[in-house]
């Protein structure tokens, strides 16, 4: 087993949507005596398996994994959570001698622990989901337009953090009152964790046709089944878990707004374009440590060069 740096907290694999981060990780974790903490802001919640590509309960049996099935769909889960309970996961693996490893594809949850939030007030579920639809639908300039006068104090961060940074500048001061400029002067996050980042990377092609079959392949699986099975539980278009990329459109398809093909066509392109702003998120925002893999390589040469990396990160 690699010996545990004290520089690095983690280790983290992250990148788009169908760059491979799973089966890599999940091989990793097996070479280095790692557990996985998932940090997919969809996987977060229960009943929602297919349209998320969660990891199956088999290979959950190849290595220990937190931060599946926490919450559902009617909640948030929020970056500021992820980061607190990432700690005490990160905490507790480490204490058992372990590497935790972090993997997925929400960047924000990871820059939550490597630039620490404070931690955000009560909000209305469905109000919040509703402010940020409306919010994600709007070009850039609009959000930036938005961002600067709703809080000029703190619009400058925003806008270098991308999109999901100025969806979040937005939603604190219509759901509060307040600009997210007070709410940080007010609630000091906690010391900032550090970690060797790897990055997945993969050429926009080949990225489109995975995710071309992987949409298809949720089709197969039952994700209509699955969606229909969480309205019929009572959860409506307005929960949070129900506006992920696939979900959403799917309902639409269910309430008679539109065709199966329409609805499988719509996930393809949103999860198209969802990876996309992954993949510029990445590049802007990830520290200039973190190192590139080739995410059309085998699995076992990316394995090889994941460990190496950890295990240098240990004696540097």
């Amino acid at each position: 087993m690699s010996r545990r740096p004290e520089e690095h907290a983690f280790l983290a694999i992250v990148g788009p949507t169908g760059a491979g981060k799973t089966a890599l990780s999940l091989s990793v974790a097996q070479a280095l005596g790692g557990e996985i903490v998932s940090m997919d802001s969809r996987q977060v919640y229960r009943g929602m398996d297919i349209g998320t590509a969660k990891v199956t309960l088999a290979d959950r049996g190849r290595a220990p994994h937190h931060g599946l099935d926490l919450i559902d769909p009617d909640e948030i889960y929020s970056a500021g959570r992820f980061a607190r309970d990432a700690r005490v996961w990160i905490r507790d693996i480490r204490s058992r001698g372990r590497v935790p490893i972090l993997v997925g594809g929400t960047g924000f949850f990871l820059r939550a622990l490597t630039h620490p939030l404070f931690e955000e007030p009560p909000m209305d579920p469905g109000r919040r989901t509703r402010l940020q639809r409306w919010h994600e639908d709007m070009p850039v300039e609009e959000l930036e337009e938005w961002a600067g006068a709703l809080d000029p104090v703190r619009s400058p961060v925003a806008k270098q953090g991308g999109r999901q940074r100025l969806v979040r500048a937005c939603l604190l001061p219509l759901m509060t009152g307040r600009p997210l400029s007070w709410w940080h002067a007010r609630s000091p996050g906690p010391a900032p964790l550090t970690g060797l980042v790897l990055v997945v990377a993969v050429p926009v092609d080949v990225l489109d046709r995975r995710i071309d079959e992987r949409v298809s392949q949720m089709e197969r699986e039952g994700l209509v089944a699955e969606v229909q099975a969480l309205l019929h539980a009572g959860y409506g278009e307005d929960s949070p878990g129900l506006s992920a990329v696939g979900y959403r459109e799917v309902v639409e398809h269910l309430t008679g707004r539109t065709t199966l093909q329409d609805a499988m066509e719509r996930t393809r392109r949103a999860t198209r374009q969802y990876a996309r702003r992954q993949r510029t998120w990445f590049r802007r925002q990830l520290p200039s440590g973190a190192l590139e893999l080739d995410g059309t390589r085998p699995v076992g040469e990316l394995t090889a060069q994941a460990v190496s990396a950890w295990r240098r990160s240990a004696t540097a």
